[in-house]
């Protein structure tokens, strides 16, 4: 129940954000510049997550060949993915949450928050993993 409310807020907040940045740089560089702009950055974007998500395959396989399990990869993954999809999506706003998500240099500041997060799903019982 609490969760849909939260899908629906961003539903509505998030473009109503995005519209407004849009407007707000249009008016200091005209619609053209701007659409550029967007333009530009989600095809930067999109080559960064390639190569950023090509290095994060490489380090897991090395490191599950030495038997080890690769968790910091894995998380590193999953912010390379949600941060892909940010930079597809139109706008100044989920671009840079999503550039911050695909460098590797704040990538690690997200890594806090999902640990944090997974350990509380773990803790509570709403999160599972399986061992083998």
């Amino acid at each position: 129940m609490i969760r849909s409310k939260w899908l629906w807020a961003a539903m509505f907040v998030i473009p109503a954000v995005e519209l407004f940045g849009f407007i707000y740089v249009a008016g200091y560089l005209g619609a053209p510049k701007t659409l550029l702009i967007m333009v530009v950055t989600s095809v930067i974007g999109f080559l960064m997550m390639q190569f950023e998500g090509k290095k994060v395959l490489q380090d897991s396989k090395v490191q599950m060949q030495e038997g080890r399990v690769p968790g910091r990869t894995m998380l590193d993954g999953l912010c390379i993915f949600f941060g892909g999809l940010l930079l597809i999506l139109p706008g100044f706003v989920t671009d840079i949450i999503g550039f911050s998500l695909v460098f590797p240099l704040t990538r690690p500041l997200y890594r806090v928050f999902l640990l944090k997060w997974i350990e509380k799903k773990m803790k509570n019982g709403t999160f599972t993993f399986y061992r083998r």
